[in-house]
């Protein structure tokens, strides 16, 4: 061995734990229990090891973690990375997931149950201690098989399974209020921008705003001047929606996109055109999104506390892994946010 492969053997070495223990000058077994949180470390020794491990460069070696019972790694699947609000629900999983020493990977998986069953059984395959699961297609046996291999948590779906946990938004609440905002504002006809994906699943988050409209319309005595369009929820889609709605014979004066990222994509196909919103129509979307809140696009929209939503799961996934077996289902509760995408009909 050369000079030089004796340096690169030594720049490279890894740090183990035993060097971390040397380091702070403590055991190798008290280190084990910073790094699994374990319950009677002191707070100064805590420090003392975590400074050690940044000093040093330390990851633990999630093999060795895995052969010891867990591998300290949460999957989740998302249909696509392109959706804001899944950027809300993954800070507030990682809020939760890092002072606990889990690492969270997402991982797109598409638009279709085969995609997202893949995705899900690879997750399985190496090893996560637990699997956050977001609007998935799955059926509901199909979620309670995965739930029988594997801690999982459902984000987004109604569920009522005894298998696994929930956390979704009072989605039919949601749509009223964008409902009840427009039609104080005068508004009758008014679109609904529904997703296209059909499921016989009806705890979708698609499908209880869908009906959380077509009932608030109904309240309001505008069943008939309800307007629905199905499109799939991406940048696409919303395209897509704008000119759907611009072949209509009679327009809609306002429209509810089922999410931010849907009305994202309708305002760029208005902009491409030269026209603007509230001027051709009153827009509003549903998720609040960071991007909504830009200065340009000043969407209306609902909050329905993504990050909490994201802080929620990682909570109850994390009481899974430890033990506990009854089914808790978490609802929250929406917020209409009102911004310079809806306006007074003219």
């Amino acid at each position: 061995m050369t000079d030089t492969d004796r340096l690169d053997t030594t720049r490279h070495r890894r740090a183990t734990i035993v060097d971390v223990g040397k380091h702070a000058g403590v055991s190798t077994a008290s280190v084990s229990k910073v790094l699994r949180n374990a319950y009677g470390v002191s707070e100064s020794m805590r420090e003392r090891v975590h400074h050690s491990m940044a000093e040093l460069g330390y990851r633990p070696h999630r093999p060795a973690r895995g052969m010891r019972g867990r591998t300290y790694s949460i999957g989740m699947m998302v249909s696509d990375v392109e959706n804001p609000f899944f950027n809300l629900i993954s800070d507030g999983v990682t809020s939760v997931l890092r002072p606990q020493s889990y690492e969270l990977l997402i991982a797109p998986a598409g638009y279709d149950t085969e995609g997202q069953t893949a995705v899900v059984d690879a997750l399985i395959d190496h090893q996560m201690d637990g699997l956050i699961l977001v609007a998935p297609l799955m059926s509901k046996d199909e979620l309670d098989r995965i739930a029988r291999e594997i801690p999982l948590l459902v984000v987004g779906l109604h569920s009522v399974s005894d298998s696994y946990d929930s956390v979704s938004g009072d989605d039919a609440l949601g749509a009223a209020l964008v409902v009840d905002h427009l039609v104080g504002l005068g508004h009758e006809r008014i679109a609904f921008v529904a997703h296209s994906y059909r499921s016989d699943d009806a705890g979708r988050p698609e499908s209880v705003r869908l009906e959380g409209f077509q009932a608030a319309m109904e309240r309001h005595g505008l069943r008939d001047q309800a307007v629905v369009v199905s499109v799939r929820w991406s940048l696409e889609g919303g395209r897509e929606a704008a000119r759907q709605l611009e072949s209509l014979a009679q327009p809609p004066t306002a429209v509810h996109a089922g999410a931010d990222v849907v009305a994202f994509g309708m305002m760029s196909e208005l902009w491409e055109r030269g026209e603007r919103v509230p001027q051709s129509y009153s827009l509003a979307g549903y998720d609040n999104s960071t991007t909504s809140s830009i200065g340009p696009i000043d969407l209306t929209t609902v909050d329905q506390s993504g990050r909490r939503m994201g802080e929620t799961a990682g909570r109850l996934l994390l009481e899974r892994i430890e033990g506990r077996s009854e089914a808790h289902h978490e609802l929250l509760q929406p917020a209409l946010v009102p911004r310079g995408t809806t306006a007074r009909r003219q």
